[in-house]
């Protein structure tokens, strides 16, 4: 199955690009395997590198790499000076340690730092970073906008919260480009510490300009009204809601606990249908309408298929391969990349088959070239039109004057 050109009918469904992001975060958080967290983070690039747009949104992806190596980094430096539980015998430095009193038990500041303390604390950092970056992921291929149109109209409202927190990251990055980029045209530097205040306070502005101009976009479409419903439907609503949630949350602790899995999926199941029925009956009170819904077709079932198959089969691999998916930081051994894991990994590179392509920035470029090349040419065939049509008039005034002064007055 070929992938055709996206386009606004063609292009994938936000909420299948959420749930690929969201399979591949739910296999990180079941592996500390540094080999296994590196081709998590390969397949989620690789897909961003095919499949993102040019849309601001799209720039986000660096940024959240880039935090994730700063979450490496912290974690290392806490693992320092506070130490870690795992015991060690390969000793790298010593810092001294600062006394602490009786209620502190169990915390320490300085002392002997290990290889198999350090070895530990990256494995976690690299866990942390991974799910940060899977996130990116969803960042950067899902538009905003697009999945706020798939909400249900129960979920509206925060819906429109949780946008604008999720965009918050995006714009401020395509801000930060932009006045880097307006700095580097008036010669001006745009790295450094002093360039970094320079920029915070455009940055900082456009921001309150964005907040005010989205309140007065939300006033003016009447967000908050809501039709009027009896109190026993509002009451329904409420408990199936609340109700579904708090199972889904028992549900899915369960199943990820090692020992919940004989209640764990009735539970979610259940959660699911409450909640399901919460959410039908809290539309009835949405008076919103929808212009060209979203359309779930069979490539975002695929997408979102091939996240959910990564995290099915990262959670068996962890209930019965446990010693592959974490490797032992005591003793020091190189990990290994367990095979069947591996290749569940690479499930996640379904999106750059069957998602829809992006428009070629080339030949957007060369088309908005051309077009811009037929314009002038066009604009100087006009003023040429007109230049001659005014010598053709100058022309013929001059004529009506001499034929004028030739003629002899009455």
């Amino acid at each position: 199955m070929s992938a055709p050109q996206a386009t606004r009918t063609t292009a994938l469904h936000a909420g299948a690009w959420w749930l690929w992001a969201l399979g591949l975060a739910t296999a990180a958080s079941r592996t500390t395997n540094p080999l296994l967290l590196g081709l998590l983070v390969g397949v989620a690039g690789y897909v961003v590198a095919v499949r993102r747009t040019d849309a601001p949104w799209a720039r986000s992806y660096g940024a959240f790499v880039k935090l994730g190596l700063v979450v490496i980094a912290i974690r290392l430096v806490f693992g320092v000076v506070l130490g870690t539980p795992v015991p060690g015998t390969h000793t790298l430095f010593t810092l001294p340690e600062v006394p602490l009193p009786d209620w502190a038990q169990g915390v320490r500041l300085g002392g002997r730092v290990t290889a198999e303390g350090m070895l530990f604390t990256l494995y976690e950092g690299l866990k942390l970073a991974t799910l940060l970056i899977c996130v990116g992921a969803a960042n950067a291929l899902a538009s905003p906008a697009r999945l706020l149109k798939s909400l249900p109209g129960a979920l509206y409202e925060a819906g429109v919260a949780v946008v604008v927190a999720m965009t918050f990251a995006p714009n401020l990055v395509a801000d930060v480009q932009r006045l880097r980029a307006a700095r580097r045209l008036r010669g001006r530097p745009d790295r450094g510490f002093k360039a970094l205040l320079q920029v915070g306070l455009p940055v900082l502005e456009g921001a309150l300009e964005r907040s005010v101009a989205l309140a007065a976009a939300m006033d003016a479409r009447g967000y908050g009204r809501s039709a009027q419903v009896p109190r026993a439907v509002r009451h329904t609503t409420s408990a199936l809601t609340l109700g579904g949630l708090l199972g889904i949350c028992a549900g899915t602790y369960g199943l990820l606990g090692g020992t919940g899995g004989g209640y764990g999926l009735p539970l979610l199941l259940g959660g699911l249908a409450a909640a399901l029925g919460g959410l039908w009956l809290g539309g009835r009170r949405s008076v919103r309408t929808r212009y060209r819904p979203e359309r779930w077709g069979p490539r975002a079932c695929l997408v979102a298929g091939s996240g959910i198959a990564v995290a099915a089969a990262m959670i068996w691999a962890s209930a019965y391969a446990p010693a592959a998916l974490h490797p032992p930081a005591v003793p020091l051994t190189a990990p290994v990349l367990p095979l069947w894991p591996a290749a569940a990994v690479l499930l996640g590179l379904l999106p750059a088959i069957v998602a829809p392509a992006p428009p070629p920035a080339v030949a957007s470029a060369s088309a908005s070239a051309s077009a811009h090349e037929e314009s002038v040419k066009h604009g100087k065939q006009r003023k040429y039109e007109t230049y001659e049509k005014l010598e053709t008039y100058e022309k013929h005034e001059r004529h009506e004057n001499e034929r004028h002064k030739k003629e002899p007055t009455q």
